[in-house]
Order: structure tokens, then sequence, then C-alpha cells
């Protein structure tokens, strides 16, 4: 049955999960549209596999609510089938060739596409006869991509799965992805602390820091929004209050800012300039931390690698 393309791919309220004392997710709330390659970033602890394993209904929300694809996350066997999941160490059988991968998700999935999962594998070089335990960290994890989209899903969730992979092979990866959610017509959640690879292929972004969500939107609305803004020293004081600072570091008599405004119409006082996608997130993630402009917590730095 074909999807209804106006529900969102993931909608959820005031979605809460704690483990005993420990808030791992706060006060979620977000609406991501369908057919976008959602980027997922943050520090270590911020949130985002706990929203990944709500998202795939490995675990149960402690409040509020959540729905993928117009239902409860694994509400039953078909909505199961519709989310492909590739978790961190891209899981795969040691002992299991890759063939016998294949046959295993063809058992699995009613909607299995062998013809694709066939051509991927050559696409990408592996020897079907080849056990898992002798692939190199790339080849597994492009072994669990294929695995995943075979599955013909209409969401793609991968929680860092090129985070242990060489530059060369993440960067396979990462363009075998953008062409699944393509054939596909899917759409794609990438948690990844390395800002590099949201740029490469999300269009999509979420910013979680301290278990809440910072901001989130279109790439490209973001950065039209956001703006860095240069003023002499105690001018930011000045600002229309329509203006909000994100983010401030002092140097040399002058304030450089990352500012959140719809139009920011420069004086001659000012120096507007376009702001970079990793100063905007370092900005937020500051923020969120409480760490002065210029110096940043080593997890926090991971996000912009």
């Amino acid at each position: 049955m074909p999807h209804d393309d106006s529900e969102p791919v993931l909608h959820a309220e005031g979605l809460t999960k704690r483990y005993g004392r420990h808030t791992a997710l706060t006060d979620c709330t977000l609406t991501i549209p369908r057919g976008r390659v959602i980027g997922l970033v943050g520090p270590n602890g911020a949130g985002k596999s706990t929203l990944l394993q709500l998202a795939c209904g490995l675990i149960a929300p402690t409040s509020g609510t959540l729905r993928v694809l117009g239902a409860p996350p694994a509400a039953d066997a078909t909505h199961l089938a519709k989310v492909g999941f590739v978790a961190q160490d891209t899981p795969v059988y040691g002992t299991f060739t890759v063939a016998e991968h294949l046959r295993m998700g063809a058992r699995l999935n009613p909607a299995w596409d062998q013809g694709l999962a066939d051509r991927r594998i050559a696409q990408v070089g592996l020897d079907p006869r080849q056990k898992a335990a002798g692939l190199s960290g790339g080849q597994r994890a492009q072994l669990a991509l294929t695995i995943a989209a075979a599955k013909r899903p209409e969401l793609l969730i991968f929680d860092e799965p090129a985070a242990a992979l060489d530059p060369l092979a993440r960067n396979g990866f990462l363009q075998n992805l953008r062409e699944f959610v393509s054939e596909l017509k899917a759409s794609a959640i990438l948690s990844s602390h390395l800002l590099g690879d949201v740029e490469l292929v999300c269009d999509y972004l979420i910013v979680l820091c301290a278990s809440r969500v910072q901001i989130a939107g279109d790439v490209a609305e973001l950065l039209t929004g956001h703006h860095r803004l240069i003023t002499p020293r105690g001018a930011l004081d000045q600002l229309p209050a329509d203006v909000e600072v994100i983010g401030v570091e002092h140097t040399d008599g002058h304030s450089r800012a990352v500012v959140r405004a719809a139009r920011l119409r420069p004086e001659a006082a000012w120096t507007v300039e376009p702001v970079r996608l990793e100063e905007l997130v370092l900005a937020y993630l500051r923020r969120a931390a409480g760490t002065p402009a210029g110096r940043v917590p080593a997890t926090a730095g991971e996000a912009v690698r």
C-alpha cells in the first residue's frame, strides 16, 4: 500500500526517557517530514542513541508520545518491515557468509528485494562466499547497509555506522547510503559525531545536547536564518529584540556572534556574514553545555571533527 506523504516520518511530543535517576532524553518535541535525510548530531550522552532506539521500538518512552511513519514504533510485523536499522557496530554474524546473510534477510523480510541485494553486493566488491568474520570494517558496514536497504523500508536509521571506518570506507558507505535513499524513495536518519558526514548527505538537521533538542530544521533554512555578526565590543546590547544571540566570542575589541534572525540589516557598526554549519552547531552545543565561546568540551568537539 502506498504511504501517505503528508504523514511525518517521525512525530514526537514531550518524549522523555529515564533510566533510574538518569534522564537520557527530555521533553523532545519534533515533527520531521518524509523524504529527508536527517542528520542527528551531538556529543556523547546527548540522547542520540536513545532517540533512535525509541524510534525503532527497542525501548519504550517514560513519558510523551512518538509516532514513526504514522504508527507507534514497532507496532506490528508490517510496521517493523518498514524500518531498516544499522547499529553503531554494524552487526553481522561472523560465521555466516555474505550469501547466508542475504538468505536470512530474504526469509525474515516479506518485501525483500534480492535483485537489489545482489546488485549492491557486486557493486561494492563483496564475495558471496566470504565469511563476515573475514571482512574489513568497511565491508561489514556495506553488508549491513545492503541488508537494511533490501528490506525496501520507508525509513532507514543509522546509529553512527561509519564512526570506526577509515575516510575512504566512510565516504563509500555514505555515497551508498545516499544512493539507497534515492532509489528506495525513503527517508533516513543518520546519527554521527562527524559533522562532515552530515554535511555530505543530509538536508535536515537535529542538534541534541544535554538530553534536549537544541534546534531542528531544514539545513538550508537554518543557514539562511542564522548569521555571523561582527560588532565592536558592547554593541550586541543594542541589537533589536527579535535577534537572538546563540553564541559569542570576544577578540581584539570586537564581538563575533552567531545570531538567529529572520532578517538582519547591516548597520555601520556591524558586519553581517553567512554562517557555516559547523559554527552554527558549535554555538548551540556550547550554549547548551554552558561553555564559553572558544572553549569546547572534548565530547562536543567530536561533533565537528
